[in-house]
């Protein structure tokens, strides 16, 4: 396993890179997508309840099934990862920001618009900051799911990590197979710790004080 990793560590750390970098765009782009949609529908109760059921129903889609379906008409490499990671990425985040954003107390937000605040500034200034640890709540849930969905993408010739487990699989049996497939699952496991981590230490910057106590 030393002699492994001592002979590829380039390799090794260069696809960590991308893997972690896939993750932390494709989080930043759902994350983005899923509050524009949760602040579009979160007043409405039958378009609540729709997307809650869409989140629901997408999260039994197979990822390596609908990279599969992504293969034919985009063909291999990053575009069909970036799209499944995305999608993946994007359901538990887009609930919570609508149970975050439905959660707030009315009182509060007439209170906002009785001082003169817009429905748009009352929505940039109290309703997302108040919602904000329930978003970041779905965010790092996001990140450990999708960490590893992006090893599956790897399929599709995406990059990252998992290429180093479909080839140890390809070649099962063989030379370094085992320690191939190893080094793919260890470092999927070690980026998700450290993704998490970074995550905690962004609710400490963005979470007001008193809304954390």
């Amino acid at each position: 396993m030393w002699d492994f990793l001592g002979d590829r560590y380039e390799q090794i750390l260069f696809s960590g890179w991308q893997h972690f970098s896939l993750v932390v765009q494709c989080l930043i782009l759902a994350t983005v997508i899923a509050v524009i949609i949760a602040s579009l529908v979160y007043r409405s109760k039958g378009l609540t309840s729709v997307v809650n059921s869409v989140s629901a129903i997408g999260l039994t889609i197979p990822a390596f099934a609908l990279i599969g379906l992504l293969i034919a008409p985009l063909g291999f490499g990053v575009t069909p990862a970036v799209i499944v990671v995305a999608f993946f990425a994007a359901l538990p985040i887009l609930r919570n920001a609508v149970v975050g954003l439905s959660g707030i107390a009315p009182s509060i937000v007439e209170s906002a618009r009785g001082i003169g605040m817009s429905r748009f500034r009352t929505l940039l200034q109290v309703e997302l900051p108040m919602a904000w640890p329930i978003i970041l709540t779905g965010v790092r849930v996001s990140a450990q799911m999708v960490m590893g969905i992006a090893a599956v993408a790897a399929y599709s010739l995406g990059p990252g990590l998992g290429g180093f487990i479909f080839s140890g699989l390809s070649r099962s049996g063989g030379a370094n197979s085992l320690e191939s497939v190893l080094t793919g699952v260890i470092g999927v496991i070690v980026l998700a710790l450290i993704l998490d981590l970074l995550l905690v230490g962004l609710g400490r910057l963005t979470i007001p004080r008193g809304i954390r106590v």
